[in-house]
């Protein structure tokens, strides 16, 4: 019973990070210049953006997590309909239309984990656009969720009671930092998740999972998703 709680949070943590999707424009080349100055353009500036399979090469994977962790076995797409209740601002962000359990940037890639046989998980998830796109849509996210200290979500028929708790971001990893508590309450078992978001240049870290694996391996996670070359 407590894994499939811990299985239930998770995924409608990951539904109701799911956004419309968002514009696709690519990033300039690191070489434009403007055809009357000469200098940089503001595209020509911009980091350019990692492909998904360059994302995916960027996960965490056993190996890096150490003994006990295991992948989490792929979990067939769903799509309930997803109803949040007390949350205006969560609304506005698409309710039944959040299905896709990802954040809809054009290059993703996600890793999740088990650890030790037992309903403690950990979630690695990695986002490529432009730097202006992901901290927009990043931060519209997490204003929502911890502007609603507590609502409710409804998926497939199934209510799930949600309080949210904003923690201070760790300061000093990428450019930005963005992390929450939640506690998600479902046939009288409690779950907390906690989820930290960094953005650095044109790559966005979310690990989400049980608050002690989080802050084992979220230094970790950033230093291989941020590695040159």
């Amino acid at each position: 019973m407590r894994v499939r709680v811990a299985t239930t949070a998770l995924g409608i943590t990951a539904v109701l990070l799911a956004v419309p999707a968002c514009s696709t424009e690519t990033t300039g080349s690191k070489h434009q210049t403007s055809s009357r100055t000469g200098k940089p353009t503001e595209a020509a500036r911009e980091p350019a953006a990692f492909s998904s399979a360059a994302l995916e090469s960027r996960l965490l994977d056993p190996r890096d997590l150490g003994s006990g962790y295991l992948p989490k076995p792929e979990r067939p797409a769903q799509h309930d309909d997803i109803t949040v209740i007390g949350c205006p601002a969560l609304s506005e962000l698409g309710g039944d239309a959040a299905t896709g359990g990802t954040l809809s940037f054009p290059h993703k890639a996600k890793a999740d984990f088990t650890y030790g046989g037992s309903s403690s998980e950990i979630s690695e998830e990695l986002y490529s656009d432009s730097t202006q796109k992901l901290s927009d849509g990043i931060t519209r996210i997490f204003d929502a969720m911890t502007g609603c200290p507590t609502y409710q979500v409804v998926a497939g028929g199934t209510p799930v009671n949600v309080t949210s708790q904003k923690l201070p971001a760790p300061h000093g990893l990428g450019d930005e930092q963005w992390s929450q508590l939640l506690t998600f309450s479902t046939g009288g078992r409690n779950t907390v998740v906690k989820q930290t978001a960094i953005r650095d240049d044109s790559l966005l870290l979310i690990v989400s999972g049980s608050p002690a694996l989080v802050d084992r391996h979220l230094d970790k996670a950033l230093t291989k998703a941020t590695a040159v070359g």
